[in-house]
């Protein structure tokens, strides 16, 4: 049985490895079809100021040197066959190989990802629990009204709204940026970094907040319909201890896994809160990227956010099939 179970599961990674490789390359594709149509100059965003001093005989050298002398096709092609070699290519913006600007700010992004992750999922799951072990009464229809209204909010507005209350009329968080400004990196202590990341981290886990909600909420009242719980009922176990003893176990999972689906979600998210919170992460190297035309930073955090998105959706698959009896051998492939 285990055998046959782990054989499925493999057959299934390799479907969805399969299935991503495809995806990737039209994601990579549709990526820089869209940004070949830029007006923007890659040359002028290259050399920015000092545009104006540079002769025409140089500005044709740094184009043969990146390669932007060639056509659009042959440009794709020639960073594909880097890509397929492991490397993502120069940002003509930052000058810098794309693979260290990608590392250096992933591990930001990856910060207030988690954070956000950890706090809309806890807090979600609490708020959906409470909601659906309530059905009908005033707290239940609090709780959707919440979620409805953070639902229809945009991620921006909602930075926004928290920058103008806690840190320009209570002044207890910094406006923005990842650090204090002026000081060196080695001088930066955990406390300091953790002031700086709380209020993106709390935009982005109050919106994510009504998904999971909703969806544990939806489970939770699955299950105190459940035969089962009828007959806790009837031996007289109700309020914290059903929960505990009989939905707490029935409900986590399902939520953990489409928390995890959530992943697309939440990397959207982190575009729009970086850019409120000029946090120096992902968020802000793609935006600059796809203002300044700069192809090779652009494609390389696309290949990096479509593997993320993938591995969040592969685990969200894979603990719905280990947690889900429903499902037969061999329905997931």
């Amino acid at each position: 049985m285990i055998t046959l179970q782990l054989t499925n599961i493999g057959k299934f990674i390799f479907k969805r490895t399969v299935k991503f490789t495809i995806l990737l390359f039209a994601v990579i594709t549709l990526s820089y079809t869209l940004i070949s149509f830029s007006p923007v100059d890659p040359i002028q965003s290259y050399l920015g100021a000092e545009m104006m001093v540079v002769s025409e005989e140089q500005k044709e050298e740094i184009s043969e040197y990146f390669g932007l002398n060639e056509s659009k096709w042959q440009q794709f092609i020639h960073w594909l066959k880097m890509f397929v070699q492991g490397d993502l290519g120069t940002s003509l913006l930052y000058r810098q190989d794309v693979f260290t600007i990608i590392k250096e700010r992933f591990f930001a992004s990856i910060a207030l990802m988690t954070i956000s992750w950890v706090l809309s999922g806890v807090l979600g799951y609490v708020l959906g629990a409470i909601a659906g072990m309530n059905r009908g009464t005033f707290i239940d229809r609090v709780i959707k009204l919440y979620c409805f209204v953070l639902a229809s909010t945009p991620t921006f507005w909602i930075g926004i709204l928290l920058l103008i209350v806690f840190s320009l009329w209570l002044g207890l968080f910094p406006i923005g940026l990842g650090t204090p400004i002026g000081m060196l990196a080695e001088e930066v202590t955990l406390l300091d970094r953790l002031k700086h990341i709380l209020l993106p981290a709390l935009t982005l886990s109050i919106i994510g907040v009504a998904n999971i909600t909703l969806h544990t909420r939806q489970k939770v009242i699955e299950i105190m319909e459940q035969e089962f719980i009828r007959f806790a009922r009837a031996k007289g176990e109700v309020g914290l201890t059903l929960f505990t003893r009989h939905v707490f176990r029935n409900t986590l999972f399902p939520a953990i896994s489409i928390h995890f689906a959530s992943f697309g979600e939440l990397f959207g998210g982190v575009i729009l809160a970086e850019q409120v919170f000029s946090y120096p992460g992902l968020g802000q190297a793609i935006v600059q990227a796809g203002l300044n035309s700069d192809v090779p930073l652009l494609l390389g955090i696309v290949v990096c956010s479509t593997f993320f998105v993938f591995i969040g959706n592969l685990l969200a698959d894979l603990l719905y099939y280990m947690t889900d009896l429903r499902i037969k051998d061999g329905d997931m492939i």
